[in-house]
C-alpha cells in the first residue's frame, strides 16, 4: 500500500519558510533606502523603533490578519437583545478587537510619535491589508487633524475627544470614523440632505447616511445641511452617550454592507434620530473643510496602502518565481514571466517613491511659516493636485500589479488561503473607489487647473510638478495641458467630448507616471528581496 507522500513528495514548505520569515522592514532594502532618503532628522531612533514594530507587523499581526479575514470571522450585527432592547451591537472576532487595541496603543497620533514614524508604521501595517483596523486608523487621522486645525475654538467635550484619540485615556484610545455618503450621491457632498438642527450651542442630526465606514468607532466626522441656512457643514459626533452601558447617541444601524473587499471592516447604513453633534469650523466652508482636511488624509492613506500592497505582492511573486519549477525551469527563467516580474517590481518601486515624495511635501507644508506668500500658495495647490493624481494613479496601478502577481502563482494565485494577494486585490478594488472614483477626481483636477490658470499658468504648474525632469518633456506636457484645459469636460457627451475626456485621462496618468519615475531616480534602486537558492524538487 503506497502512501500519498511516497507517490508524490512535492511540498511548498521551503517556499513558505522563506515567505513567512520575511520581515517587511529589515529584509526590504529598497524600503529602508527610500525612508532614509527622506528622513533627515531622528533617523537612527525611528529606524530602531521600526525594527521592533516590524516584528509585530511581519509575524504576530500578520497571522492575526490572515485569521480574521476568513469569511466566518466577518463582522455581523445583532439588532436586539433577548429582552427586545434595540442594541445594534457590532459583533467582531475577539482577535480583531484585541489587535485593534494593541495597534492603537502604539500612539500613532501622539505628540510623542514623530510624523515620519507614524507614516512608516502605518505603511508596515498596510502590508497585511487588514482593513478592519487600517480604515479606522485613517479615519482617526482625519478626525485628529480636523480637531487640531480648530483646536483654539473647541469646547471642552471635543478637547477631551482629541486627547482620547491622541494620547488615550486610562490606556483606551479613541477610534474615529467617517459618515459622509448619502443615498443620492457619494462624492457629491453638497447634495447632502441630512438635517442638522441647532440646539443651544450644539446640533441635533436627523436623517440617514447610506455608507458609514468603521461603524464600530467611538466618534465620527459627518457632513449635514444646517436647517435654515442652505449650507452643508462639517460635524463631529460622539457615537455613544454611554459606551460602558452600550447606550448610543440617538441613532440606529439599519444594516451592514456586503462589500467586494475590506470585508473585515464593518460598514453600514445609519439613521440619526436626534444625535448630538458639534459643528466644526466656519458654517459656509463645511464642504471645503471635509474635503480639504479629512478626505485629504484618507487619500494620502490610500497612497500608503497602494505602495504596501504592491511591495508585498511583488516580493511574494518574486519569491515564488524563484521557488516554483515548471517545464524544467524556475518561473523567473522564462522571458514572458521575467518581463512581467520586472514590470510589477518597477511599478511598486516608482509608486513607493512617489508616495514618499508627496508625503515629504505634505509634511514640509505643515511646518511652513510663510503660508501667505505666492510661492506657498502655488505649492499648496500643487500638493492638492498631486494627492489627487496619486490617488488615481496608485489605486489603478495596484489593481493591475496585483492581478499580474496573482498570475505568477498560476492556479494557486486565486486560492484565498494560499496567499493574501487575492484579498489585497479585492481591497485594492475598493480603494480605487474610496474618497472619489477616477472620473470624479479627474474632473476635479480639470476644474482646479482652469480655475487657477490666471495666477498659476499650465507651463509653470507642469514645470513645478516635473522638477528636474528633462526640459523637452516638461515643454511637451505643458503644451498638452494648455490644449486639454480648453476642452469642456462637463458638456453633453459626443464624439469630441468623449475623445477629449479619454485624452485627459491618459494625460493625467502619463504626467504622474513621470513624477513617480523622477522620484525613483532621485532615490535610487535597491532590492526588495534577495536571491534565494531553493533546492530542486522535480527531476
Amino acid at each position: 500500500m503506497y502512501k500519498p507522500e511516497e507517490i508524490n513528495p512535492y511540498t511548498f514548505d521551503e517556499f513558505l519558510q522563506v515567505r513567512d520569515s520575511y520581515n517587511d522592514w529589515e529584509d526590504n532594502e529598497f524600503l529602508q533606502k527610500i525612508a532614509k532618503h527622506f528622513i533627515k532628522e531622528d533617523w537612527d531612533r525611528i529606524a530602531e523603533n521600526l525594527k521592533t514594530f516590524s516584528k509585530k507587523t511581519s509575524f504576530k499581526w500578520r497571522k492575526v490578519a490572515e485569521e480574521i479575514a476568513r469569511p466566518e470571522k466577518h463582522p455581523t450585527i445583532r439588532h436586539f437583545d433577548a429582552y427586545n432592547h434595540r442594541i445594534d451591537e457590532i459583533v467582531r472576532p475577539y482577535e480583531a478587537v484585541e489587535m485593534q487595541n494593541e495597534v492603537f496603543a502604539e500612539k500613532f497620533f501622539s505628540d510623542e510619535t514623530p510624523l515620519w514614524e507614524q507614516m512608516l508604521k502605518r505603511h508596515l501595517l498596510h502590508h497585511n491589508g487588514e482593513a478592519g483596523i487600517m480604515c479606522p486608523i485613517a479615519c482617526t487621522d482625519g478626525l485628529v487633524d480636523l480637531l487640531e486645525n480648530f483646536k483654539h475654538e473647541l469646547p471642552d467635550e471635543l478637547k477631551e475627544m482629541l486627547r482620547h484619540c491622541k494620547e488615550g485615556i486610562d490606556g483606551d484610545f479613541g477610534v474615529g470614523a467617517q459618515f459622509m455618503t448619502e443615498i443620492q450621491g457619494g462624492s457629491n457632498i453638497p447634495a447632502n440632505v441630512l438635517k442638522a438642527v441647532p440646539e443651544g450651542g450644539r446640533y441635533r442630526l436627523y436623517g440617514t447616511k447610506f455608507f458609514c465606514s468603521a461603524i464600530h468607532a467611538d466618534y465620527t466626522v459627518i457632513t449635514a445641511k444646517v436647517e435654515g441656512s442652505g449650507h452643508v457643514a462639517t460635524f463631529v459626533v460622539p457615537l455613544w452617550e454611554n459606551k460602558e452601558k452600550k447606550i448610543r447617541n440617538r441613532y440606529v444601524i439599519n444594516r451592514l454592507k456586503w462589500k467586494l473587499g475590506t470585508t473585515e471592516l464593518p460598514s453600514g447604513e445609519v439613521t440619526f434620530e436626534g444625535s448630538k453633534a458639534y459643528q466644526i469650523g466656519p458654517l459656509e466652508k463645511g464642504v471645503a473643510i471635509a474635503v480639504g482636511i479629512v478626505l485629504t488624509k484618507s487619500r494620502l492613506d490610500i497612497g500608503l496602502a497602494s505602495s504596501a500592497f504592491m511591495l508585498r505582492a511583488v516580493r511574494e511573486a518574486l519569491q515564488y518565481s524563484q521557488f516554483r519549477e515548471v517545464f524544467g525551469r524556475r518561473i523567473y527563467e522564462f522571458p514572458l514571466a521575467a518581463g512581467q516580474l520586472e514590470e510589477i517590481e518597477r511599478t511598486a518601486k516608482r509608486t513607493t517613491a512617489g508616495v514618499f515624495k508627496v508625503y515629504h511635501m505634505y509634511l514640509s507644508q505643515k511646518n511652513r511659516n510663510d503660508s501667505a506668500s505666492e510661492a506657498a500658495k502655488r505649492e499648496q495647490f500643487l500638493l492638492r493636485e498631486l494627492i489627487l493624481l496619486q490617488k488615481i494613479k496608485a489605486a489603478k496601478d495596484t489593481i493591475e500589479t496585483l492581478r499580474t502577481a496573482i498570475s505568477i502563482f498560476g492556479g494557486n494565485g486565486v486560492i484565498e488561503d494560499f496567499s493574501a494577494i487575492p484579498r489585497l486585490y479585492r481591497d485594492a478594488m475598493v480603494n480605487e473607489l474610496w474618497e472619489g472614483p477616477r472620473n470624479v477626481l479627474l474632473a476635479q483636477i480639470h476644474r482646479d487647473l482652469n480655475r487657477i490658470a490666471s495666477w498659476y499658468p499650465p507651463e509653470q504648474f507642469v514645470s513645478d510638478l516635473l522638477e528636474n525632469v528633462e526640459s523637452a518633456v516638461v515643454k511637451e506636457y505643458a503644451e498638452q495641458l494648455k490644449t486639454l484645459l480648453a476642452c469642456n469636460l462637463t458638456a453633453e457627451p459626443n464624439v469630441e467630448t468623449v475623445q477629449a475626456a479619454r485624452e485627459w485621462e491618459r494625460f493625467c496618468d502619463d504626467l504622474f507616471f513621470h513624477y513617480q519615475e523622477q522620484a525613483l531616480k532621485e532615490v535610487g534602486d535597491a532590492p526588495i528581496v534577495k536571491k534565494y537558492s531553493f533546492k530542486k524538487q522535480l527531476s
